[in-house]
């Protein structure tokens, strides 16, 4: 590829499609979007598998528009980590929650020397990329590209109803809207669906910008390493059909997300250089934060066993209308912890749902603020094998704690008479170990799994942070041309589902860009 490029974006995600779509509104600007998975530029042609957010999701998770990286969790357990390989990203095969960062988590962001993403500088952003059609005010969207609403009760599943009344017979307040900056308790989550169809960023963002002559968007190509001049960025190395491809730009910008944004650092030399040296990658510059800091929401499934002849809904969103969000005892980060009715478990419940075969219902319940921290790190210079992972779950005593009486209190709301003639047993934990801490903790230890919410592995932060990869806008420090903008370079991540915020900080960088 001959011609140079104003920007070379690697990755087609909730990031990159929305840098891409965002920098060619300016036709003086060439950008270039290289994507490793499939592209369905005609919405008609997308699979329903990558449409349709009811029912079981199963089937998404198995297909060929999925990373299928594998990752230790605990001391017991090793989990699944899937993520988007198509244009899209994981907002083509994700849950479609759109649930908001809360404003203390951009401050705290802001308070680390990130000055530039404190609330009221990224609230704008917020409300820009949100069409919201249940609420009209100053602190939603009314003409974004990502469309959004909450379901009625009406529409909720007779469980999802029962789990309403139960919490709020708990104590825990209505909660009209979770995306409201001071909201709290239980209510219908916000989820970008329309109809029956998950709203992609590909869907949302790139329909009108695909005619643009400065946009390319090159799908099955799978970015290796960046091309250098000295300290400078100045290209991307790839394979497309098995054949080299090299792209060249003015500025190269990964948003290959957390798992692949730090990668593709490492192999073209920008990380720890003890790891570089291990495996005889040239080294451009020693960033020890590269692949550190790795951030997830731990998530602990529960499942019960429903009565005879009681109905298992199934064609619903799997992960439940309606979520429950309240703080842990003695905690000083509000909702922290978050539970998401489930609407049928599986015959083997735990270590998430096989929701082919429902026997039951279940719930899963996460801990949005953990103090745990997890690592990537390569396993070798060869781009096809993926690094190692290490997620560190529940590593910390706090997180423990925390999510011990999250688990305590599902169990405790699922005996509330709403569920009498839906319930019939709870599947685990037994109630022996629900009362001994450290067997409890041994359990939630074997079946903690992913919220799939990688985040933090190229922290921003300024320079006098030693495990800073990026500044606030995005550069990487010690070389020039190349940017990272994904959920890589959350400094920690936030009290929500990512997707949200990553499109708002993708607004954010683009705008960062045009200001030069």
């Amino acid at each position: 590829m001959q011609k140079r490029y104003d920007h070379i974006i690697v990755g087609a995600g909730s990031a990159g499609v929305v840098l891409a779509a965002r920098l060619t509104e300016d036709p003086r600007r060439s950008v270039l979007l290289l994507e490793a998975g499939a592209d369905f530029p005609d919405l008609a042609r997308v699979p329903d598998v990558l449409l349709d957010v009811f029912g079981t999701r199963e089937s998404v998770w198995d297909s060929k528009h999925m990373w299928k990286f594998r990752a230790r969790a605990t001391d017991a357990a090793e989990i699944d980590v899937p993520r988007g390989k198509v244009v899209g990203g994981s907002s083509a095969v994700n849950d479609a929650q759109f649930l908001r960062a809360m404003p203390g988590d951009f401050d705290r962001w802001a308070s680390w020397g990130n000055s530039e993403w404190a609330y009221a500088k990224v609230l704008p952003y917020l409300k820009k990329l949100e069409v919201d059609i249940d609420f009209e005010d100053d602190l939603h969207g009314a003409d974004g590209p990502m469309y959004c609403h909450r379901y009625t009760p009406g529409e909720w599943s007779r469980q999802t109803q029962a789990f309403y009344a139960a919490c709020r017979d708990a104590g825990f307040p209505d909660c009209p809207d979770h995306n409201h900056p001071d909201s709290t308790g239980v209510g219908p989550l916000t989820f970008n669906v329309a109809g029956r169809s998950r709203v992609s960023t590909a869907r949302a963002y790139l329909c009108d910008a695909r005619a643009r002559p400065g946009l390319t968007i090159r799908p099955r190509c799978h970015v290796h390493r960046i091309i250098w001049e000295g300290a400078r960025a100045v290209g991307v190395r790839a394979v497309s059909n098995n054949e080299a491809l090299d792209a060249y730009g003015d500025e190269i910008i990964l948003s290959a997300g957390a798992i692949g944004s730090p990668q593709i650092l490492a192999l073209s030399g920008i990380g720890p250089a003890a790891q570089l040296q291990q495996f005889g990658i040239p080294m451009v510059h020693d960033l020890p934060g590269v692949g550190r800091n790795l951030r997830d929401h731990p998530d602990v499934p529960m499942a019960w066993r429903t009565r005879p002849g009681f109905r298992i809904w199934t064609d619903d969103i799997a992960t439940g209308m309606v979520t429950l969000r309240f703080t842990a005892t003695g905690s000083p980060y509000k909702n922290d912890l978050v539970v998401y009715m489930g609407n049928y478990a599986a015959e083997r419940p735990m270590r998430g749902y096989d929701h082919r075969r429902p026997i039951g219902i279940g719930v899963s319940q996460c801990l949005y603020l953990p103090l745990s921290q997890g690592k990537l790190r390569l396993q070798s210079d060869d781009p096809r094998q993926q690094p190692y992972l290490d997620f560190n779950l529940l590593d910390d005593p706090f997180d423990r704690a925390r999510l011990r009486e999250s688990v305590r209190t599902c169990a405790k709301l699922f005996e509330h008479g709403a569920f009498r003639d839906i319930v019939a047993e709870r599947v685990a934990p037994s109630d022996e170990v629900l009362r001994d801490n450290d067997a409890l903790d041994a359990w939630m230890r074997r079946e903690v799994v992913t919220a799939h919410h990688v985040s933090s592995t190229c922290k921003m932060g300024p320079a006098s942070d030693p495990l800073a990869v990026v500044n606030q806008y995005g550069n990487v420090y010690g070389v020039t041309g190349l940017r990272v903008c994904d959920a890589s370079i959350m400094p920690d991540t936030v009290r929500a589902n990512l997707n949200h915020t990553v499109i708002a900080m993708a607004e954010r960088v683009a705008d960062f860009i045009k200001a030069g």
